[in-house]
């Protein structure tokens, strides 16, 4: 698979299926998820960031690099106090710049080379078999550390506990750098904080789009697809993003001691019951999949933290409901800052 990162930073195993796949608009996907059929058997239309999304990132990246750089310090350390011998295998796409972090951190401050694949898992189909097959034909099980950006609800971490009953001695453990949700001890943070590369698409991902899987295009033996965005590369920031966050690094790290009562899912399941909503998957938690609403799919409502009614790192969100016309609306969260509910569709 093509893509604008360096061979040496990931190995992508995936199909390339630039120009077979005709991308559909946010309202068309969105109708058409809602009526049914599996986001992965669709793509979006990908544009050069709007001077709305580069507003977004820059402050993302303003307030957050620090944070960012810190969490990837704190994951590595324990991830290299686990196991020495690690292969990184991030789910693509927004698991793809942190493996390339960590591994970028694991030379800088441990001078190991930690191989970086980036495979795709779909929420409802599974991991791709076929790019397990191949790590496994060259790797231990044992190796195999599964890497993502962050966990909202948990739905990835779900399908990848599924999914590796069928791949013994291969954890199902996930590394992240953020999970507010309180769901594992091996990520960077349980605090709330935007990883700023979720608030771009292709553009900060090596160009490449998100996974996808339709039986007409991805046959029994070839890894789940994705488009390759040669026309966008000169808004490429894949690696100014990379470098912005490495410039950040410290030789020690900073651990956020955080003590939940319950998990994040019981928190979005009150909300459902709140407000009535009777599917789970419209409520997505946190700044990070907060801010993908915004600016990809269509909100109905911004919940936001009682105590970060004005928090400067929660500009963008203000701004971006405002552009959009989404009502914000104060709520007593636990685990997160803010919470995006996508709108349903009645004539879906």
């Amino acid at each position: 698979m093509r893509s604008s990162y360096k061979e040496e930073d990931v190995i992508l195993l995936l199909k390339d299926i630039t120009g077979m796949v005709q991308p559909q608009s946010t309202e068309e996907r969105e109708k058409s998820i809602q009526s049914g059929k599996h986001y992965s058997e669709m793509l979006p239309i990908e544009y050069v960031p709007s001077e709305k999304y580069m507003e977004a990132y820059r402050e993302a990246l303003k307030h957050y690099a620090g944070q960012t750089a810190n969490a990837v310090g704190v994951l590595a350390d324990k991830i290299m106090a686990r196991r020495k011998d690690v292969v990184l295998v991030s789910l693509a796409r927004a698991g793809i710049p942190v493996g390339i972090l960590l591994k970028h951190y694991m030379q800088w401050k441990y001078h190991v080379n930690p191989i970086h694949y980036g495979i795709s898992i779909i929420r409802g189909k599974g991991i791709d078999e076929n790019a397990m097959k191949y790590i496994l034909r060259h790797h231990s099980p044992e190796q195999i550390l599964f890497v993502d950006g962050w966990i909202g609800k948990g739905a990835i971490l779900g399908e990848l506990q599924k999914n590796m009953i069928n791949y013994p001695g291969v954890s199902a453990e996930l590394a992240v750098l953020a999970d507010p949700a309180g769901i594992t001890e091996l990520c960077g943070t349980h605090e709330d904080i935007l990883i700023p590369n979720s608030c771009l698409n292709s553009t900060v991902s090596g160009l490449i789009s998100r996974t996808f899987l339709r039986d007409d295009i991805i046959g029994k033996e070839d890894f789940h697809g994705a488009v390759y965005y040669d026309e966008l590369r000169e808004a490429d920031l894949s690696y100014p993003f990379i470098h912005y966050i490495e410039r950040e690094f410290r030789m020690e790290n900073k651990i956020s001691s955080i003590i939940f009562r319950d998990k994040g899912i019981d928190e979005v399941k009150r909300i459902a019951e709140n407000y009535g909503i009777d599917d789970i998957n419209l409520i997505k938690p946190g700044i990070g999949e907060t801010t993908r609403v915004l600016l990809r799919r269509m909100p109905w409502k911004i919940l936001m933290g009682t105590e970060f009614e004005h928090d400067p790192s929660l500009e963008h969100i203000r701004r971006l409901a405002k552009e959009k016309n989404v009502a914000v609306e104060l709520y007593p969260l636990q685990h997160y800052r803010c919470c995006g509910i996508i709108r349903k569709l009645a004539d879906a």
